[in-house]
């Protein structure tokens, strides 16, 4: 024991477990000259991508458009140290966006709480190994909430494309007023966001055209190519900052026929505690107020942040033959929130589209995401002057372009082929997102929790006849299917004439827990009076000592069925017949099976 207790620490500090935490050290000490010009190049490409991304998504969380950058730059650094996946770069997205604009009122400060206890409830779950909870987020939820998220993203920007102010950001009063008001459309910013779109899409569709970089071809074929990938690539910072030329011509010409951005502040985000609490006009709102104020924020937050960046993850480690450490993302996940908060973050995840940018230029380690904070560093401290002239109307195009992809409408199509009660779940979450998104999340994951137990609760049970009445359940059987097999013991057994001898085979059962035990202990003792018997079988052993241990009386096991059969002294004659059986027409289904 004492020899125990010293290898403990020894096993804490050892190497290995140091790299399980500092996954940094698996790959530098292997790192190259050959990986720092691709991860320089792939860093620079997602820095260019981020900025005007930031920007824009800090608009749809409702925050002064500095917020974005200050959220940008902790998650390359971090994730460097501790991520376990090569693609991945956390950063604001606009899924986390559209949430925070849910929770924080538009305030800054309870924005940056927000990041700072969704950090410490990340951290927590990865402290804890907690992993396990996202796998009860089902795919339908996940696929209903984004494809919700993408049209109140993309609605919530036609205001800006319009020039239209004083637009309210509940999705349908929001839908309301700007088809009420659309006959104050600014002609400037209408023209010039529907510009932007247009070349934002084009470039788009030219990137997924351009063929792949042969050696072989002539080295001028080559440089083009390359050049119209990374135009392609670059897209959103090209058109930002033509339509910020543009902007900043009108303004020489003394006319502005475009919103503007506005002032931004120049310069690094100070390094401070993150507030808890608020002054405000006559009065301080103190912690408790403002945790009671983010209320459901506080736990779809971070679960939704974990659920997209392991999601991002997973995908890239799959297609790129990899593996990542979930409890380690998630550890990563809730520093760089908790460390976010010290300079006026607000909470972050996982980019899908910057992620597939960083994958598709060959980044070898996370070390792209130190040259990507570098970049976003820089902007900060010399290029927000130029912020001011950066016309909405441009960076709503950005946002359109970014978020249309993730409505996925052959998901619809899809579930109706493969199984059509996931359509509920899936349907239930994208109405109710319309009207709050916490609401549409939450009565997603409890319909599927009811379809999940559902199954618990009336449990597939294989009917079929071998001189006595064989019963096999296909799966584990727990307290909420006590009465479902009650009731088919009773149909097929107990309540024919004259009452039928039963083998319930377990083979398929992995699992029974003690309500369950004191159920077949009732039908043991109800077979008993009716003077037939209850035979079990094919047990496994964990399954068998539960049941031993709980000393049931009358209590037979065989370790098969043919051996239980011998034992009923049954007569064959060498065929299966399978029984019909329906539990709402008194009838068996053909395959056997009753639900």
């Amino acid at each position: 024991m004492a020899e125990r207790d010293r290898e403990a620490p020894q096993r804490c500090c050892s190497y290995h477990t140091v790299q399980r935490r500092l996954p940094v050290l698996r790959w530098l000490p292997q790192y190259s000259l050959g990986w720092l010009q691709l991860d320089l190049i792939a860093g620079v490409t997602v820095g260019l991508t981020v900025v005007p991304q930031a920007l824009a998504y800090a608009e749809v969380a409702g925050l002064p458009v500095q917020y974005g950058l200050y959220s940008s730059f902790m998650g390359c650094f971090v994730y460097c140290l501790l991520g376990t996946s090569k693609d991945v770069t956390l950063g604001p997205t606009a899924i986390m966006s559209l949430l925070v604009s849910s929770y924080v009122f538009h305030d800054p400060a309870y924005a940056i709480l927000l990041t700072f206890l969704s950090g410490c409830i990340q951290l927590a779950m990865g402290l804890l190994h907690l992993g396990f909870l996202l796998d009860f987020v089902s795919c339908p939820v996940i696929k209903g909430f984004t494809s919700a998220a993408s049209v109140t993203i993309s609605f919530n920007q036609v205001k800006n494309i319009l020039g239209l102010h004083n637009i309210p950001r509940q999705f349908f009063l929001q839908v309301y007023h700007t088809f009420q008001r659309i006959g104050e459309t600014r002609a400037g910013d209408a023209l010039l966001g529907l510009v932007c779109l247009a070349v934002l899409v084009g470039l788009r569709v030219m990137k997924g055209h351009i063929p792949r970089i042969h050696r072989v071809e002539l080295l001028s074929v080559r440089i083009s190519r390359l050049i119209l990938w990374a135009t392609a690539t670059a897209r959103n910072a090209l058109v930002v900052l033509f339509a910020g030329l543009v902007a900043y011509s009108f303004q020489l010409m003394g006319s502005q026929p475009f919103t503007l951005t506005g002032e931004t502040p120049q310069g690094l985000p100070p390094f401070q505690l993150p507030p808890f609490s608020k002054v405000e006009a006559n009065s301080t709102v103190p912690f408790s107020e403002m945790v009671q104020d983010l209320g459901a924020g506080l736990a779809v937050v971070p679960l939704m942040g974990l659920l997209e960046t392991v999601a991002i993850a997973k995908a890239f480690a799959s297609q790129n033959n990899y593996r990542i450490d979930l409890n380690q993302e998630l550890l990563a996940m809730g520093l760089t929130n908790l460390l976010g908060s010290f300079v006026s973050s607000y909470p972050v995840t996982g980019s899908f589209g910057r992620t597939a940018v960083n994958a598709q230029t060959g980044v070898c380690t996370p070390a792209g995401g130190l040259i990507t904070g570098t970049l976003v560093l820089l902007s900060l401290a010399y290029l927000t002057s130029l912020f001011y002239y950066i016309p909405k109307a441009a960076l709503a195009a950005v946002i359109i372009c970014a978020v249309a992809p993730m409505f996925d409408a052959r998901i619809f199509r899809t579930l109706w082929r493969v199984k059509r009660l996931d359509l509920l779940p899936l349907c239930v979450t994208f109405l109710l997102c319309f009207w709050e998104v916490q609401y549409g999340i939450v009565a997603g994951i409890l319909v599927s929790g009811v379809l999940l137990l559902y199954t618990i609760a009336r449990p597939r049970i294989k009917l079929s006849e071998h001189g006595v009445l064989l019963m096999q359940p296909v799966s584990g059987l727990h307290f909420p299917a006590v009465e479902s097999l009650r009731d088919a013991m009773h149909r097929w057994a107990l309540a024919v004439s004259p009452p039928r001898c039963v083998i319930l085979d377990c083979t398929h059962v992995s699992s029974m827990d003690y309500t369950m035990v004191m159920g077949l202990a009732d039908l043991l003792q109800e077979f008993q009076k009716r003077g037939v018997t209850l035979t079990f079988s094919g047990l496994q052993n964990h399954v068998l000592q539960v049941l031993l241990s709980a000393d049931l009386e009358g209590f037979q096991h065989f370790p098969s069925m043919e051996e239980a059969e011998k034992g009923h002294g049954a007569e064959l004659d060498g065929r299966r017949r399978v029984l019909l059986h329906s539990t709402s027409e008194n009838m068996l289904p053909a395959s056997g099976l009753i639900q």
